[in-house]
Parts: structure tokens; C-alpha cells; sequence
């Protein structure tokens, strides 16, 4: 159960990142549909739960070193080729993000400069990804539960607190600006982002379980639990909506909301959250290319770090609100290729 859990907790410390744990993502995705968004909410946590299941199934099956061979040999050489490129796009895209998301963290909560947060990040990151894949997915899997016990927390505030009602705060919510069309294709495409963002790193943590039934089991409870901490969130941003619908970071805001003292905590566990999806993106972006036993590895990742940093400047809102919906659209195609792969797993190696 130990290792389950392990890999639960790892599968969520991927997915959430500077977009989820700041609340960005969850506001845009879900808050701004109001009450509809719940159902959203409800349905991608189906979808996380069955996926990251698939997912790291597959990855203890095929033994895999990287997404590549897996997602080939489920999608055949020329969906496969396409998917390949998806993927390896979101891993870079996602990454600069991570790298932008912790300059915004740092500066709304400390008013430090935002450079100076995104370079800590690349050299936390980079030393991390000197050690080896089991140690990179503890080091994920341990700041995960400090995350799920926030969010619980702001929650429980949040609704116990509210001086009015969904109903009331329903147009407030519909009024934030998000570039989806409506709940369903939201909820489908915040799904499809995100399992975009973490079968790279999953096919690799499941390639490094022996037992194919832990890695099945730790994927689906990391895909429920993910899906849990969504509609938490959602409803802790949804309750308060018309004080943070303009705020970066809406999770930070409604912490800060509660106590500044406690909202120093949260600030350093989203950066801590930033880091784990930063780490994953950029190891499986270099495990990708380059061996990760190779010499060579530990260079290209610095190499990508440092114009990732430079990327970064473009600006955390303006990346999420942009490149996000961009690649839940085109991650469409790895969950279908997912979706048929689960009725007809390949054959053990």
C-alpha cells in the first residue's frame, strides 16, 4: 500500500503545479462557469482516475525509460509521431510556466522581484534532476500531502465563511474571463491538458514499478485524489470569487484572507508544488533526448533551464491563459490513443 501510495502522491505533485496550486487554473477552468463548474469538476475527476490508472499500467508493462516508446507502440508510427511532439511541447511549454508561475508566487506574497523567484526555481531544479528517478519521484511524492492538507483547509474556511450564497456569486463567477466556450469542453480539455502535462513522467514512474498492479492502482488513486483537491478548490475560489476573480494567485489571496501568517506557509508550499511539476517536465523533457544515466543529460537540462528562464518573462497569467487551453485541445489525441490502449494493453515485455 506504501508504494500506492507513493505513486499517488507523485502522479499529483506532477499535474499540480503553479496553475493548480495558485488557484489560476482552477478559476479559469471551472469558478468562472459558476455552478456549472462543479459538474465539471465531477467529471474530470472520472476522467483523472481512469487515465492516470491507464497510464502507469502501461509505463510498469512496457518497462518504459520515456514516453516515447510507449506512446508508439499504442498509437502506431504516424498518430505516434504526432502525439511524441504534443507531448514534448507541453513538457517545455509547461516547464517555462513552472519557471514564471514561481517568479509571480514569490513576488505577490514577499515582493520579491519576479526574476529572482523563476531563478531559484532553475537551480533548485536542476540539482534535483542530478539524482536518480526513484529519488526525483520521492522528492515529488513528499510535498504533496502538505498540499492536500491546505487546500482542505481553505476550503472548510472558505464555505464555513461565506456571508452569501452560490446562487448570488454565480453571475460574479460567469463574469471571469476565460478563453473555453462552456463547463463540458472545459472540463474535457483541462483533462486533456493535464494528462498531456503528466503521462511523460507517470510512463516513466510506471516503467520503474516492477508490479504492474501498484502502478495501476497508485495511477488511479492519483487521478482520484487530483480530481477531489479540483472540486475543493473550486468550490473555496467559487465561494469567494467576488474578492479574488482578479487576483494572480486566488488561493494565496483567500490564505492571506485567513491570516498572513499562514499564508507565508502556503506561499512556500505552491512554490514547493511549482517545483515538483517544473522537475518532472524538465527530467522528462531530457529523458526524452538523452539518456538520463548519460553525461550529457545533466547539460542539455541546464542548457533548457536557462532559455526556459529566459522564456519566462513573458508573464505567468498571459502563458495560462493562452498556451493551456492550446494544449488541452491538441492532448485530445494521447487520450484517445489512452482510451483505445485500455482495452487492448500490449503484450508484457
Amino acid at each position: 500500500m506504501g508504494k500506492v501510495l507513493k505513486i499517488a502522491s507523485a502522479f499529483i505533485g506532477i499535474i499540480v503545479g503553479a496553475g493548480f496550486a495558485s488557484g489560476q487554473e482552477v478559476l479559469q477552468y471551472f469558478t468562472s462557469f459558476g455552478l456549472l463548474g462543479i459538474s465539471g469538476a465531477v467529471i474530470s475527476t472520472a476522467l483523472f482516475a481512469y487515465l492516470g490508472m491507464t497510464i502507469a499500467q502501461l509505463g510498469s508493462r512496457l518497462k518504459t525509460g520515456s514516453h516515447k516508446e510507449a506512446i508508439y507502440q499504442i498509437s502506431g508510427r504516424y498518430v505516434g509521431l504526432l502525439v511524441d511532439y504534443i507531448i514534448i511541447f507541453t513538457l517545455f511549454v509547461v516547464g517555462v510556466v513552472m519557471i514564471a508561475g514561481a517568479g509571480s508566487n514569490l513576488h505577490q506574497q514577499f515582493g520579491v522581484p519576479t526574476y529572482v523567484g523563476s531563478f531559484i526555481m532553475i537551480v533548485l531544479v536542476g540539482l534535483t534532476i542530478l539524482l536518480s528517478v526513484d529519488k526525483v519521484v520521492g522528492v515529488i511524492g513528499s510535498i504533496t500531502p502538505f498540499l492536500i492538507l491546505a487546500i482542505v483547509g481553505i476550503s472548510v474556511f472558505s464555505l464555513l465563511t461565506m456571508d452569501t450564497t452560490f446562487s448570488v456569486l454565480n453571475p460574479v463567477a460567469n463574469n471571469v474571463p476565460t478563453t473555453l466556450p462552456n463547463w463540458f469542453v472545459s472540463s474535457i480539455n483541462y483533462v486533456s491538458f493535464n494528462i498531456a502535462v503528466g503521462a511523460s513522467m507517470t510512463f516513466v514512474m510506471g516503467g520503474a514499478e516492477a508490479n504492474e498492479k501498484v502502478a495501476k492502482w497508485g495511477g488511479f488513486f492519483g487521478g482520484l485524489g487530483l480530481g477531489v483537491l479540483i472540486l475543493l478548490s473550486h468550490l473555496a475560489i467559487f465561494s469567494k470569487v467576488d474578492v479574488v476573480a482578479d487576483s494572480k494567485l486566488p488561493m494565496l489571496a483567500i490564505m492571506n484572507d485567513i491570516s498572513p501568517v499562514l499564508a507565508v506557509g502556503m506561499a512556500v508550499i505552491l512554490y514547493g508544488m511549482i517545483f515538483n511539476t517544473a522537475v518532472s517536465m524538465f527530467y522528462a523533457f531530457g529523458a526524452r533526448f538523452i539518456g538520463v544515466d548519460k553525461p550529457s543529460f545533466k547539460w542539455f537540462i541546464f542548457a533548457v533551464l536557462i532559455f526556459g528562464f529566459v522564456l519566462s518573462f513573458v508573464g505567468f497569467t498571459e502563458l495560462v491563459a493562452y498556451f493551456y487551453p492550446l494544449i488541452g485541445y491538441l492532448g485530445l489525441f494521447l487520450v484517445g490513443a489512452l482510451i483505445v490502449a485500455s482495452f487492448r494493453l500490449p503484450k508484457k515485455k
